[in-house]
């Protein structure tokens, strides 16, 4: 699931809190590396890599891998705090005890790229017929550049999904359909709410990002800021006023984390949130909604539906690392046709487009949500949230409208002072782009 992060530079990245290590396999967090010549062959490959359902199914096949390559692989699973620690401190020392690393390509890798900490994959990714580079997904392939190289691959995506009560409502087609039928199912007294959706004011802009490109607008437009914008100004206006007059009370400080279960527990008509949390809604243990929620694509805003499609995590290369060779194997065998495939069936959405188009490999998805994520990639945008280096000072700013329209607050004054200074935020990080 998407979440917010300072702003990461050589300095500036420490600052990540990095909690207590839970470290799953050998070598964690072992002093960094920076001696020169060629390694052993009982030196280990070293992943560094989220703790998530795609990184626990590699480990469970890595024998595999080993096997293939000739060498023991030492993978390290963290949380995203305490994986920011870690890169921190190796790749500030220039670390090469760590060679491949799992990152997120709208968050870390503007920074890693202007730091040169990523490996240039561009010749390997194009030079590689069975790798298949026009398989991935526009949206995520897209994503994985920066200044025209590819710096990363991506291995999980993500879209928001639209989740609805079928014993309620047909799911909405459009916004306007979502907005009149959040209303009209709203029953305070009861405790009953037509909409719920994350609107605390960083995490609300990744989610909102999707009704900002439905009604036409993007965050930069041209190089300027385009959150001022007419198409904006109505998103803005959009998504407050459906929290504001649908929505449950303190949606202010709602993330994932205090919306989701509001409509597990049956308490919520609509949700639109990320699709890679589906499951929730179907665990007799959490949900209460699980023989009556249904998927349904994003609808319609007046510029057609454009939900964000991202790489939520990635795969690049240490550029410090002395195995590029095998680290570039594990990228071609972790994220190649036949694993992808293998995880589909599984249930975690990869990145390939031959996976959404194969019924075995989206046979272990509910049919309504396998179809809602097939649409969402198709129409996907691929970034969901401000591309500049500082992406958490810009989401922090880009949020403030929201938090006023679901308060019910005049917007467009919160909006005029927003824009600003964004337009003034934008023109100091491309000077830290340029420095």
């Amino acid at each position: 699931m998407s979440t917010s992060s300072q702003f990461l530079s050589r300095r500036g990245f420490g600052r990540l809190a990095a909690g207590a290590t839970a470290a799953i396999g050998a070598g964690a967090l072992g002093a960094c590396s920076r001696g020169g010549g060629t390694p052993s062959a009982n030196t280990p490959l070293r992943i560094m890599a989220i703790n998530h359902v795609w990184s626990q199914a590699v480990r469970r096949r890595m024998k595999e891998f080993e096997e293939r390559v000739g060498r023991r692989v030492s993978m390290t699973l963290l949380t995203a705090d305490q994986l920011a620690s870690s890169y921190n401190v190796k790749l500030n020392a220039s670390g090469t005890d760590v060679d491949v690393m799992m990152v997120r390509a709208l968050q870390e890798q503007p920074v890693f790229a202007h730091n040169g900490w990523l490996a240039d994959l561009t010749d390997r990714v194009h030079g590689d017929a069975r790798f298949d580079w026009q398989d991935f997904q526009k949206a995520p392939r897209g994503a994985s550049e920066t200044k025209g190289r590819v710096l990363s691959v991506p291995v999980v995506t993500e879209r928001p999904a639209l989740y609805y009560r079928k014993d309620l409502a047909d799911p909405p087609r459009t916004l306007d359909q979502l907005m009149d039928a959040s209303i009209r199912l709203t029953d305070r007294g009861k405790g009953f709410f037509g909409y719920v959706g994350r609107g605390q004011r960083s995490g609300a802009v990744s989610q909102w990002s999707s009704y900002l490109y439905s009604y036409g607008g993007d965050f930069v437009v041209d190089g300027r800021s385009g959150i001022g914008s007419r198409a904006a100004t109505a998103a803005y206006e959009y998504y407050g006023g459906l929290l504001h007059r649908a929505g449950p009370p303190g949606a202010t400080n709602m993330s994932l984390e205090q919306a989701m279960p509001i409509f597990a527990q049956g308490k919520a008509a609509f949700y639109i949130d990320a699709d890679a949390i589906y499951s929730s809604f179907l665990d007799p243990g959490v949900s209460s909604v699980r023989k009556t929620v249904g998927f349904a694509p994003f609808p319609a805003g007046p510029a057609g539906a454009r939900p964000h499609n991202i790489p939520s995590w990635s795969l690049g290369i240490n550029t410090f690392s002395r195995l590029r060779d095998d680290a570039w194997e594990f990228i071609r065998w972790a994220a190649g046709p036949d694993m992808a495939a293998e995880l589909q069936a599984a249930g975690i959405p990869c990145a390939r487009q031959s996976v959404w188009s194969d019924p075995k490999t989206l046979a272990s998805f509910p049919p309504d949500l396998a179809e809602a994520m097939r649409v969402n990639a198709e129409r996907g945008i691929g970034h969901d949230r401000p591309q500049v280096l500082q992406v958490g000072r810009a989401r922090d700013i880009v949020g403030r409208p929201l938090v006023a329209g679901i308060l019910g607050k005049p917007v467009k004054p919160v909006i005029r002072d927003a824009d600003a200074e964004f337009a003034d935020f934008l023109v100091r990080d491309n000077r830290h782009k340029e420095s």
